[in-house]
């Protein structure tokens, strides 16, 4: 609700537009957890939007939210390394964020990890393997790939090899193959306006070239159009969902996974298309039976509820079970709820608490409270209040008020740590301003 508010702010949806506020959203947002939040705010700090202009605190929100599973931040970041933008360049650490990613089936980072190994970015020069990754990203429907394997992006490639070394050379070959039609160069160019690389930032000259590539059936320009339409980027008027759906129609035409995935979203909340959950659901299942982890864990969550289709909790766990395989944290939090209620699979409290543990090992508040009641209340022989303090610690740490309810219990108790009253009672305030009853019961004792 926070992001949704803070994209009503940017946009002036139903509000006056007010970018102040759409950082401070943002910003309440990342600190609440939420992962999108977290990539939004890197977004604010990168771009200025409602604060002054701070690489350092964009790569620090990038990166938290690519740590919860935010695939686009982990792209954004292994970008920004690869370029030095917004922080010192690392091609090493590029190239290592785009060989994650790539194995994720992320065409646009299996591209770059071709272009890594082409050059030399960070590895040593693999032109086997850097076909080998061209060749991936050309089967998950990459257009630059296919046509970098083809050996046809003539003025567009010139450009794209000048970049580095040549800003003015390479944005003249651009603007001549753009004009001449090439999709790629249209995109790239366009990339070039939003981002101001080698010429002044220019949002609508962004838009109108992702649009012209776009309608090429230019993958990545038709995302870009997307994320136009989507937020009213590079456009006078306000965001356009229905342009936005009716882009998604044309990427799925090409069985792009993240777009069957986003149209299926689009399809569930009734935006910019009438709500039809079946059409959800069937989407879904496009994109999951491609092993996009988001789907696998959408599909997991329709199957629990009944969303398009029958409750089947047996097929719930297996599909959340599949993005967990592919270290989706609230999909291994779910396996963890299933495992331990038995909802699809038999009880098994051994493989609940791995799952829990693996969830919190990547920083979700939930499962580390889960994790600190379960080494508070175990055994004699299990039991281990001091990791009960730490994982209460962490979760309370990103705003959890049940886990600062909990440490604050820990410190006027002494359970894992000294008696602390004043820290029991800040926790105990924290936790009262977000509601939580018992601890608004104890600071009235």
């Amino acid at each position: 609700a926070q992001v949704y508010l803070a994209n009503c702010y940017y946009d002036g949806y139903g509000i006056n537009c007010d970018k102040k506020m759409t950082f401070h959203w943002c910003e309440k947002s990342a600190n609440n957890g939420s992962i999108i939040g977290k990539f939004y705010l890197g977004y604010c700090y990168e771009f200025g939007i409602g604060i002054m202009n701070d690489g350092k605190k964009s790569a620090y929100w990038y990166n938290e939210a690519s740590k919860s599973g935010n695939t686009t931040a982990k792209l954004y970041l292994a970008n920004c390394y690869n370029l030095g933008k917004v922080v010192d360049k690392d091609e090493m650490k590029a190239f290592e964020y785009y060989e994650i990613l790539a194995k994720q089936e992320i065409s646009d980072a299996q591209l770059e990890l071709g272009n890594c190994l082409y050059n030399g970015i960070g590895t040593k020069v693999d032109k086997i393997q850097a076909k080998y990754w061209y060749e991936k990203a050309e089967n998950n429907g990459n257009i630059i790939a296919i046509n970098i394997l083809k050996n046809q992006l003539g003025l567009y490639y010139v450009g794209k090899i000048l970049f580095k070394t040549n800003y003015e050379k390479s944005f003249h070959y651009l603007q001549k193959a753009a004009g001449n039609g090439c999709e790629f160069a249209q995109f790239n160019l366009g990339k070039c306006y939003q981002l101001g690389t080698g010429v002044r930032k220019d949002t609508r000259k962004a838009f109108e070239l992702y649009k012209k590539s776009a309608k090429q059936d230019n993958n990545s320009a038709q995302f870009q159009l997307i994320y136009c339409y989507n937020f009213g980027y590079g456009r006078s008027i306000n965001k356009d969902l229905k342009q936005a759906s009716y882009w998604y129609c044309k990427a799925t035409e090409n069985e792009c996974m993240i777009a069957e995935y986003n149209l299926g979203k689009c399809y569930e909340n009734g935006n910019g298309v009438e709500k039809d959950e079946r059409k959800a659901f069937e989407y879904y299942k496009k994109s999951a039976d491609q092993e996009y982890l988001y789907a696998q864990f959408q599909l997991g969550y329709c199957y629990s509820k009944g969303i398009g289709t029958i409750i089947d909790k047996t097929k719930a766990f297996e599909s959340y079970k599949n993005a967990a395989g592919q270290g989706y944290l609230y999909a291994h939090f779910q396996l963890g709820n299933c495992y331990l209620n038995g909802i699809g699979t038999e009880v098994n409290k051994m493989k609940a608490f791995e799952s829990y543990e693996k969830a919190a090992n990547q920083g979700y508040k939930v499962a580390q409270y889960i994790l600190g009641i379960y080494y508070q209340n175990r055994k004699s022989a299990e039991k281990d209040v001091v990791k009960a303090l730490e994982y209460y610690k962490k979760s309370a740490d990103q705003g959890y008020s049940y886990a600062q309810f909990q440490l604050g219990n820990c410190y006027i108790s002494g359970i894992g740590t000294g008696v602390d009253k004043t820290k029991a009672f800040e926790l105990y305030k924290r936790a009262s301003d977000k509601g939580h009853k018992a601890a608004q019961n104890n600071l009235r004792l």
